[in-house]
């Protein structure tokens, strides 16, 4: 959210499109600009006193990521009123300031640091560094110490008309008339934004880069649908809001969508149309101008290792082959005989024992489901860790705008000062895209003791830590998070539920082929959905939407099993050295409290753990 390109104020575009009455509702803090970016000099500092300069300035680029952490208050209220200087400009701009951070992390001092201030300095030069690598590519996004790097800046997944309207129901602060300033300043920003990634995806077609036909297709229909729904998401949550001035504020909100955003999104969707007509089907990175050079970067920023496209493919293969063997037993035992691994698995999703009833009844099911599991996990919490949090959090279902192109759910932790709660995201276009021996996987994964547990322990690090993401840690410690269920007895009465769980580390296998079979191997699209339905049984109306967003996101989805092996791995090891010492609540509180970090940094928090139970 970023990409703006402002060349005139926020009160000039409130005022041009909806009527100098509109001023009266922003306060005096909504009219200032946002702060200029904090120095980056950390000469002199503190070590905590530097990260934590290292972590405002990135912020000055993102305030929007500022509003989601809570730490938009003080000298930098102002933040919460504008998504920052983007486009072109912006860009640059970002891109040299992250130059001028690394350069300073490299030659801070580093006698005398503690292990968390050491680990703080390489998880911001080990980020930043692949951040400037990704903006020197000629077109993209990248998303800066998070996960989504897409090479398309508006696609069926990507794109402000996907981001801006959850950012308004969910993100924005909406509690009492102090907040309306701030709505109502971002909100007049959000065509001039949009129109900032309109010049980015023209730019990036002058270049060759077209997006795959079928993607854009995806695309051009939730397009079609976001238009359609402008009024309801940016001036619903003022309707629903429970304090007057914002609903006295909607029918304005609605002004500015009509007036000021579905233009801008009309002026987008003729480009993607324009786009679609010089569009091919050529699933992978390697059929567009400098992919393979891209996607060398993307699965190196996604997997925080150096393995290469041929490495992961056979690691892929060599885990399903392993996972498949752990499967067989239990599908002999139950009853299901004949055929591949692959086969009977899809029969077992034929059966109607597993399904959740069709329509609204069954997605009130699904919930019942989700939260019963939620409660049944957050009591075993104990037994697995040593230090607890108890997360404020919900459960919601998709925007309906995104659940075409999204993914089965999603979650994460909420903001670090607490008042944005944490969220696991349910997908819910259809109740068929879960089945009641897969959807308790799911939930660990995305929630607790996965994302959102996670997540809780990041936001108590130091600022600069809770911003700078991992892919590879952050998915391979949800994966890890369905593994410590497994083990605490989640599946020890429903052996269909085990099967789940390990169908789901066997999807994550498949991602690792999939993934570098389309952007390396040149597999079509059809290859990769054919793959994890003949391999691993997955649900064809699943993996339809999952291959689409590999095309979308290269390299992302090689984070998820690369990380939870890593782990895995460095548990053994602490097992082997320790002997009797090892001790599995030990080992879980030490990673993740050792944080969000690059698989490299993780190792050395279990090495550091391994040294302090042997003493």
């Amino acid at each position: 959210m970023r990409e703006t390109a402002t060349s005139i104020t926020r009160r000039q575009t409130l005022a041009g499109l909806a009527g100098t009455s509109t001023l009266a509702l922003l306060p005096a803090c909504a009219a200032k600009p946002a702060p200029a970016a904090a120095s980056t000099a950390l000469t002199g500092l503190a070590p905590d006193a530097a990260l934590e300069r290292v972590a405002y300035a990135m912020l000055a680029h993102e305030p929007g990521r500022a509003t989601g952490l809570g730490v938009d208050t003080g000298e930098y209220a102002a933040w919460r009123s504008t998504f920052g200087t983007g486009g072109a400009a912006g860009r640059a701009e970002y891109a040299a300031t992250l130059k001028e951070l690394v350069s300073e992390v490299r030659a801070y001092p580093k006698e005398g640091l503690t292990s968390d201030q050491q680990i703080g300095f390489e998880v911001v030069e080990t980020a930043f560094s692949s951040a400037i690598e990704g903006m020197a590519k000629p077109y993209g996004d990248v998303a800066v110490g998070s996960w989504r790097n897409a090479p398309y800046v508006v696609i069926q997944n990507v794109g402000g008309y996907i981001d801006l309207p959850r950012f308004f129901s969910s993100g924005q602060p909406l509690k009492t008339a102090e907040d309306m300033g701030p709505y109502m300043s971002r909100l007049a920003e959000v065509p001039v934004l949009l129109d900032g990634e309109l010049e980015r995806i023209k730019d990036a077609r002058g270049q060759g880069l077209v997006p795959p036909a079928f993607l854009l297709d995806k695309a051009i229909k939730q397009m079609e649908a976001s238009i359609a729904a402008a009024s309801e998401s940016y001036a619903g949550p003022l309707a629903a809001a429970d304090f007057g001035e914002a609903n006295r504020a909607a029918p304005l909100a609605e002004r500015i969508a009509a007036n000021g955003i579905v233009p801008a999104l009309e002026r987008q969707l003729a480009e993607l149309k324009v786009q679609r007509a010089a569009a091919k089907d050529s699933a992978g990175m390697w059929a567009q101008p400098d992919g393979e050079d891209y996607y060398d970067w993307a699965i190196r920023a996604s997997t925080t290792t150096r393995l290469t496209p041929d490495d992961i493919h056979q690691q892929g293969l060599d885990e399903l082959r392993t996972l498949h063997g752990r499967m067989d037993p239990i599908l002999r035992e139950i009853g299901y005989t004949e055929g591949s691994v692959g086969e009977r698995m899809r029969a077992l999703s034929a059966d109607p024992r597993y399904h959740f009833t069709e329509g609204d009844k069954g997605r009130e099911e699904i919930f019942a489901f989700i939260n019963e599991r939620l409660g049944w996990i957050k009591s075993q919490m104990p037994r697995a860790f040593n230090s607890l949090v108890d997360p404020n959090m919900e459960v919601r279902r998709l925007p309906l705008a995104e659940e075409p192109g999204a993914p089965g759910a999603y979650g994460g932790a909420g903001s670090k000062d607490g008042s944005i709660p944490g969220r696991m995201w349910i997908n819910l276009r259809t109740t068929d895209l879960h089945r009641k021996y897969d959807l308790a996987d799911l939930t660990f994964h995305e929630a607790i003791p996965g994302h959102v547990w996670e997540g809780e322990f990041s936001n108590r690090l130091p600022l600069i830590r809770s911003i700078l993401a991992f892919n590879a840690f952050s998915e391979g410690w949800a994966l890890y998070a369905e593994q410590l269920a497994d083990e605490l007895g989640a599946y020890d009465e429903f052996k269909v539920g085990r099967l789940g769980y390990l169908q789901s580390l066997a999807f994550r296998a498949c991602r690792l082929v999939v993934d570098t079979g389309l952007h390396h191997k040149r597999w079509t699209r059809e290859q990769g959905r054919q793959f994890f339905v003949e391999e691993n049984g997955s649900k064809v109306e699943e993996v339809a939407s999952e291959v689409d967003r590999y095309c979308s996101w290269p390299g992302q989805a090689c984070g998820y099993k690369i990380g939870h092996s890593e782990i895995v791995k460095n548990r053994a090891r602490a097992q082997a050295e320790l002997g009797s010492k090892y001790d599995l609540k030990g080992f879980n509180t030490a990673v993740v409290l050792g944080g969000n970090a690059p698989l490299s940094v993780m190792a050395n928090t279990v090495s550091r753990y391994i040294a302090g139970a042997k003493a």
